[in-house]
């Protein structure tokens, strides 16, 4: 096996290395020493520090949720993505990003106007979704790259 065929990704537990054939990415891999599964089946924070880590070095697709606390639409929307997140868990990261916290990110991204929701793939941008959508919208427009 060569390493184009497993990704790498880090226990958020014990944060060991763990290799895992690109095969199994959606099947919901475990951590080799303790166990913990590998992707999340809640949505993970997001900082202008861990953004490459978690989002554009992640060998599933992300959906990053940019939000903040005072937002009523966003939180109006942190439901849809913990349903989200749990669905999609295996094939999909759901992500969320305080705009109000980290404004480097936000800025590098032209968010103006919140809830706006990032879809990225292979480190890439390949959907914007802007304002309070219905989980149907959002889940047609995911099935599209998941």
């Amino acid at each position: 096996m060569n390493s184009h065929d497993f990704d790498i990704i880090r226990c958020p537990s014990c944060n060991v290395k763990n290799r895992v054939p690109r095969s199994k990415t959606g099947l919901r891999p475990k951590c080799g020493r303790c166990g913990t599964p590998l992707l999340p089946a809640k949505p993970v924070e997001v900082t202008d520090a861990t953004f490459k880590q978690e989002v554009l070095d992640s060998p599933v697709p992300v959906l990053l949720d940019c939000w903040a606390p005072w937002c009523g639409p966003c939180r109006m929307v942190a439901p849809v993505m913990d349903q989200i997140s749990a669905e999609f868990s295996g094939r999909l990261k759901v992500a969320k990003l305080n705009t109000d916290q980290n404004p480097a990110t936000a800025q590098q991204f032209g968010i103006r106007s919140i809830p706006t929701l990032l879809l990225f793939k292979d480190g890439r941008l390949v959907d914007t979704m802007v304002g309070a959508m219905p989980k149907a919208q959002i889940e047609a427009r995911l099935r599209q790259v998941v």
